[in-house]
């Protein structure tokens, strides 16, 4: 790594914050910081001051401040500088050299690149995982495209960056991160080696052809970057040095940037094999008032103090009980308030009664009758014939309330409840809002309140609701329950409940308090894709329009398949559950909620009408107006996708891949070359799916070798 890159780390330190070091609880005679960074056990500097090798670390007084180091027992090449280290979020955070190639502005050689080691970082062997969630891959500089392997040399993630207009890439313009001049990328969880890539793009020559004058082959030079960049980095980091969306197209230099580590106890896969496997002694979570929680991925868990207390659970007696009576702000109580291990009472003074909890919830009782009382009750005697009806009215509301109160645990358990509060119950923040109460749904759409229905079809309704946090929701209201697959379906909710990717529908938890269970997703306010295509006259959504979103169906379900713990298949996708936002950004919806009859028809007429050359009677003749030659090489694609036999389909990654292709170069309008164009001749490959029986379909699209190793990696299919 250069010095530059190191100095602006320095520098960059102080956007993150330094444990508290009240929770480093340091073994005697151990450092308990290296300059103004807290060292929480079960880190440690020194001999035995750590757990163990993985979370030993060195503090280098050389420099001012001091380094903090991860210590390199095992020989290798990295000796990683932290830059933070946070006990209760389990995050540690680092610094990258962004990987750079730089070109001749007129013949577009590349003329010189940073060290490769420099860029590179290995985390194998150690407690550290690149953050799936707090790091966003960038592709900085046009035409681009950016690319990331692990250690096997597969293929993990990737971002394009076009340069559709001289202004998109001008000095101090404000495009921001979409795909103009620059762009960005989520990566899968468990990345444990950092390997960047660019694969260069020789500029002007896909476009000479095009070209009509030399003013216009000026214009086309002049809107590539000379240097293209790719990193790894936080996205606060990015959004603090991108403020605005102003991005300096034209640097030339080195630079370091942000990057955030998730760490975990890596000697178990989870919280359960931790507890069934491992010796007392080998147990992470040492104080008897800590939970264990499992990372999410399957590579390990983390120790937290159990709700109530604080301090470190990695100690024998480290998580101390919290006095909430002293905590005023956070627990707030307005009458007597009295400390209990792990909670805390607040009632109200004697006199008074109410929620002591709010500052005017306490309202004075009368404890004493007067004597003008005791003659009005002997009086109003006959009230009590009234009091009687009250009673007894009310005496029928309760039971009626528990009735319903029955039914609802009655549903909760039908529905396998417990089982998914057991999947859920590692993960405190997904189990707080995961399980959604009836009454809060019922408040949330008025008693479901006809005029709050958002649609509906054969299989249920859905309206419109507002939870009580304020989040706008839809809630899917079934129709009928399979018992039998109601396991999967718990499961399944589980998992989508950790699913976030801006292409797929956000799922906020479910209503089991129902004969059917209840879903409850994020709000997209602007309808189905089927809305949008089968709209009344001559035009619906352009081609532009339709290959974007197809783009973005086809990212959002290589991400199902392939980036999380495991796979997770549709089944079930139509334009009726792909989503619109406001701004026609895809989101896939009802993946795994629901079962379709399977019908077969209009595959085979469209895979026939394709063989035979007569795709244009099924198509919608605006398509063939506005996407030419690449409506055939969708559509040759798509009938790859629904070959019977798995080995004959192309994997979602590779169908995202293509279609980035086709897009990239569709928006370009054939300026940007291919990834091949002439890099090597000899090393083009091209691909093809049959598409019937004894008929096949060869792609027109080449690809270069380095673009044909990352398709060939296996994911489901």
């Amino acid at each position: 790594m250069s010095e530059m890159a190191v100095a602006l780390a320095i520098l960059l330190v102080g956007l993150a914050p330094a444990t508290p070091l009240s929770s480093a609880q340091q073994p005697p005679g151990c450092p308990s910081t290296c300059g103004n960074i807290s060292i929480p056990y079960p880190f440690g500097i020194g001999a035995g001051c750590a757990r163990d090798e993985g979370f030993q670390l060195e503090c280098n007084h050389t420099s001012s401040p001091p380094l903090l180091i991860v210590s390199n027992s095992t020989g290798g090449r990295h000796r990683q500088q932290l830059l933070s280290l946070s006990l209760a979020d389990g995050e540690a955070r680092t610094f990258l050299t962004a990987k750079r190639r730089c070109y001749n502005s007129s013949t577009g050689d590349m003329v010189s690149e940073n060290d490769q080691n420099a860029t590179e970082m290995s985390l194998s062997g150690t407690p550290y995982r690149f953050s799936r969630s707090r790091n966003r891959l960038v592709a900085l500089g046009c035409p681009n495209l950016a690319y990331l392997v692990d250690g096997r040399g597969s293929y993990i993630s990737s971002c394009t960056s076009i340069c559709r207009t001289p202004e998109s890439v001008a000095a101090g313009s404000t495009v921001g991160f979409t795909g103009e001049g620059c762009c960005q990328s989520s990566i899968p969880y468990s990345v444990d080696v950092y390997k960047p890539d660019i694969i260069g793009f020789k500029q002007g020559q896909a476009g000479d052809s095009v070209l009509l004058n030399s003013t216009a082959a000026s214009s086309i030079l002049q809107s590539s970057t000379v240097c293209r960049y790719m990193y790894l980095a936080e996205d606060r980091w990015i959004d603090a040095a991108y403020r605005d969306g102003a991005v300096d197209f034209n640097r030339t230099d080195d630079f370091a940037v942000h990057v955030v580590l998730d760490w975990a106890v890596r000697n178990a896969g989870n919280c359960s094999a931790a507890r069934r496997n491992l010796a007392a002694a080998n147990y992470a979570c040492r104080s008897a008032d800590s939970v264990c929680v499992d990372t999410g991925d399957g590579d390990g868990y983390r120790c937290n103090c159990s709700k109530g207390y604080e301090g470190n659970p990695y100690h024998d007696g480290g998580c101390k009980d919290i006095n909430e009576c002293e905590r005023a702000k956070e627990y707030p109580c307005f009458g007597v308030c009295i400390n209990t291990l792990g909670s805390y009472q607040c009632s109200c003074p004697p006199g008074t009664s109410g929620n002591a909890t709010i500052q005017t919830g306490c309202v004075k009782t009368n404890q004493a009758l007067t004597t003008g009382s005791i003659i009005g009750i002997g009086v109003g005697s006959g009230a009590g014939i009234l009091v009687m009806a009250l009673g007894a009215t009310f005496l029928t509301h309760r039971i009626k309330n528990r009735r319903a109160r029955m039914l609802r645990q009655k549903f909760f358990k039908q529905n396998r409840g417990h089982l998914l509060e057991q999947l859920v119950s590692q993960k405190a923040d997904i189990a707080e809002r995961m399980i959604i109460p009836l009454a809060e749904l019922e408040k949330a759409t008025n008693n479901f309140d006809e005029s709050r229905k958002l649609g509906g079809g054969g299989h249920g309704t859905v309206y419109k609701g507002i939870l009580s946090d304020l989040h706008v929701v839809a809630i899917k209201k079934s129709k009928v329950a399979v018992q039998r697959e109601i396991d999967e379906f718990i499961n399944e909710v589980a998992i989508l409940s950790q699913i976030n990717h801006r292409n797929v529908v956000k799922l906020f938890g479910c209503c089991l308090e129902t004969e059917v269970p209840l879903l409850v997703y994020e709000f997209i306010s602007n309808g189905t894709l089927y809305d949008h295509l089968h709209v009344e006259g001559p035009t619906s959504l352009p081609w532009e329009y339709r290959l974007r979103i197809t783009t973005e169906t086809a990212r959002a379900l290589a991400y199902l398949h392939s980036a999380v713990s495991f796979p997770i298949i549709h089944r079930d996708i139509k334009s009726h559950n792909i989503l619109l936002d406001g701004s026609l950004t895809t989101k896939v919806s009802d993946f795994g909620a629901s079962r379709s009859p399977e019908d077969d028809s209009l595959v085979a007429h469209f895979t026939a009408l394709l063989t035979h050359g007569n795709l244009g009677d099924i198509l919608d003749p605006q398509m063939n107006e506005e996407g030419g030659k690449e409506v055939k090489e969708v559509a040759m694609l798509a009938v790859a996708c629904v070959k019977l036999k798995a080995d004959e389909r192309p994997t979602m990654r590779q169908v995202e891949m293509t279609l980035e292709t086709i897009r990239s170069s569709s928006l370009q309008q054939e300026v940007v070359p291919s990834v091949a164009a002439e890099e090597s001749k000899e090393k083009h490959v091209s691909w093809s799916y049959p598409v019937c029986e004894g008929t096949s379909i060869e792609s027109s699209r080449q690809y270069s070798y380095e673009e044909e190793n990352l398709l060939s990696s296996r994911y489901p299919r």
